[in-house]
């Protein structure tokens, strides 16, 4: 199968990246800066954004035989430094960056800029600059600081962006990407998803063969489609269980029950856990200790079940590639942002051998995958929830009172978007208990309940997040509705802020 390699310097956008790719119609394959690389069957690569300095000691630097091979080479935002430092142009630090939403001019012809405008918006992220482009090359575009934004050498067919053509803020990000894959690499457009499918089922029945494996079921999109896509593979090799945290949605617990059990025929068992985590939430405001209290109270739960499966082997996880990115396990150098309880392997004392089929992938193709597999929509659909659940929307400590005020609002929101046609149009909505009082009416009598929050935004992949223009009508409604039907709360609002620079959730 041909593929485009992207080599992997630490950037955040790097799976975004090898997604766009695939979007594209063509097979990408993310490889480590270090690893030893194979170009078997490789048409072109691609270097990464990177948190380092070209010149800065120990940096991460590029493979010889990346430059041997004469395949086509486009380098993005370090990768484009790398280049410019590799063949002796110069890299120089600004004291100011460009961060965000940038414009860009061409300057010269290009292949990589073909059906697109001359001067267009891109997205920008660094504070190094390529003052001086080497012998032999010429630049291709500035932006209007007169910042070197690309250059290229046609001959050799090496390219050098300064911007992210993988992020959605680069107006014609797509068509340059496409651009170098098709014109430049002149890889046909022939993979598919479904080959995505076909060859995970293939390597999940050659890994497990006749022995078992056990999943921890949530119930959302990302772990249902892994437990599907094990069942095509092993069938009723695959015991799932299902570990109620009491951190759930209102009636969410059944739900899962109901339809893994009765929809699926999937073996089962549901694990009632409540009283346990509260405990150990007791007292607890920090949203990281949280994670982290769920997260190894949820193994320790889970082992304690999976002990009793004596013949299992392995190990099934839902993790996709924005859990694994914010965790920072995507590569070497990539910075950390928050923990997820689906991240980071296996206790030691657990026996049992990892299987992560959805790992490279993004909560979009994932519902891409899922449909494949002949999942319900309602399912697929249902907006992405965090595996700490409820916890994480509670600002401060978690007790049972706060997390039932939280179920029934959220409820109300979710129903309310759905009456109105707005629920799939979002990416994602629900609530936040703040811990903000703040007096209101009721019945003509005082009343000092709770200031409530209320999030829902637009993304495709999670990675970056804009707030969602619900009409005011909408909200209104919800909000009617919430103080109305939930006596606690007497003030509500709407969350008007994009990832970044706040991140998705509350924490």
């Amino acid at each position: 199968m041909q593929k485009i390699l992207i080599v992997d310097f630490g950037s955040q956008y790097t799976q975004l990246l090898a997604k766009r790719i695939r979007d594209i119609g063509v097979y990408s394959e993310v490889v480590q800066f270090d690893d030893k690389i194979s170009l078997d069957n490789v048409k072109g690569i691609i270097l990464s954004g990177g948190p380092d300095s070209v010149y800065e000691e120990d940096s991460p630097t590029l493979d010889a035989n990346i430059l041997e091979s004469k395949l086509p080479i486009l380098g993005i935002c370090y990768g484009m430094q790398l280049i410019a430092r590799k063949f002796g142009g110069k890299v120089e630090t600004r004291d100011v960056g460009e961060f965000g939403k940038t414009t860009i001019k061409i300057t010269n012809k290009s292949k990589l800029f073909e059906n697109t405008d001359k001067e267009f918006n891109v997205w920008m992220s660094h504070k190094d600059v390529v003052v001086e482009v080497p012998d032999g090359f010429k630049v291709t575009s500035k932006t209007n600081n007169g910042i070197i934004a690309s250059f290229e050498n046609e001959e050799e067919k090496i390219y050098a962006l300064q911007f992210h053509p993988e992020v959605k803020h680069t107006t014609f990000g797509e068509t340059i990407l496409k651009n170098f894959v098709i014109k430049v690499c002149d890889v046909n457009e022939t993979w598919k998803l479904a080959d995505f499918v076909d060859e995970k089922i293939k390597q999940i029945r050659k890994t497990v063969g006749d022995k078992k494996a056990i999943i921890a079921l949530s119930g959302g999109v990302d772990s249902s489609v892994a437990a599907i896509l094990t069942y095509k593979a092993i069938g009723k090799n695959l015991k799932a269980i299902f570990v109620n945290h009491g951190l759930l949605r209102l009636n969410e617990a059944k739900e899962v029950e109901n339809t893994f059990k009765d929809y699926f025929g999937i073996d089962l068992t549901v694990i009632d856990a409540e009283e346990r985590f509260l405990t150990k939430l007791k007292g607890v405001t920090d949203p990281e200790k949280k994670r982290k209290i769920i997260g190894e109270e949820f193994i320790r739960v889970f082992e304690e079940e999976a002990s009793k499966e004596t013949d299992c082997e392995f190990l099934v996880q839902g993790t996709i590639y924005s859990d694994v990115i914010e965790s920072a396990k995507s590569g070497k150098k990539t910075a950390k942002i928050k923990s997820h309880h689906n991240v980071g392997g296996l206790p030691e004392d657990m026996n049992l051998k990892l299987i992560e089929p959805l790992r490279e992938l993004f909560k979009d193709e994932v519902r891409s995958v899922g449909e494949i597999l002949g999942l319900p929509r309602e399912i697929l659909y249902r907006h992405p929830f965090p595996g700490p659940g409820l916890a994480i929307r509670i600002i401060g400590e978690v007790t049972k009172d706060k997390l039932e005020i939280l179920r029934k609002a959220d409820d109300i929101f979710i129903k309310t978007l759905k009456e109105t046609g707005w629920y799939e149009k979002v990416w994602q909505a629900f609530a936040v208990l703040t811990p903000i009082r703040t007096v209101g009416v009721t019945g003509d009598r005082r009343n000092y309940g709770y200031l409530l929050s209320l999030r829902a935004v637009d993304s495709t992949e999670g990675m970056t997040a804009d707030w969602s223009k619900i009409p005011h009508d909408v909200l209104d409604l919800a909000s009617r509705r919430i103080t109305n039907g939930v006596e606690e709360v007497t003030r509500v609002v709407y969350d008007i802020t994009s990832k970044p620079p706040a991140t998705i959730e509350w924490e």
